[in-house]
């Protein structure tokens, strides 16, 4: 397991178990990609593996994959909760690295 300046809160571990559960799959990969208005979106993908050169947090009944060059661009010290209300369900993402973000909310810069 590599250490990771990433955390999760309990309300997103459980939302990831309960995806991954429903999916049959063992992992989630985590990373960032050039969109948006603003520049970078999260990618977070259910996977049964990671990637060569993916970072890891493993996290009991599945492990976290971080492709490695958007942790070391974009993600280091990112926290990762779940929200759910009447209306939506969604991960909200609190990053310290992110200079601003587009109107929607959808993509950010560093």
């Amino acid at each position: 397991m590599t250490a990771l300046d990433i955390t999760l809160s309990d309300a997103a571990i459980t939302q990831m178990r309960t995806v991954l559960k429903d999916m049959g799959k063992s992992g989630l990969r985590l990373s960032v990609r050039k969109a948006g208005c603003s520049g970078l979106e999260y990618v977070l993908e259910d996977v049964d593996q990671g990637l060569d050169g993916d970072l890891s947090y493993d996290l009991g009944d599945f492990t976290l994959f971080v492709d490695e060059a958007s942790y070391n661009k974009a993600l280091i010290g990112l926290h990762i909760d779940f929200q759910k209300d009447l209306l939506s369900a969604s991960f909200i993402y609190t990053n310290p690295n992110k200079k601003g973000e587009c109107g929607c909310g959808v993509s950010f810069t560093i």
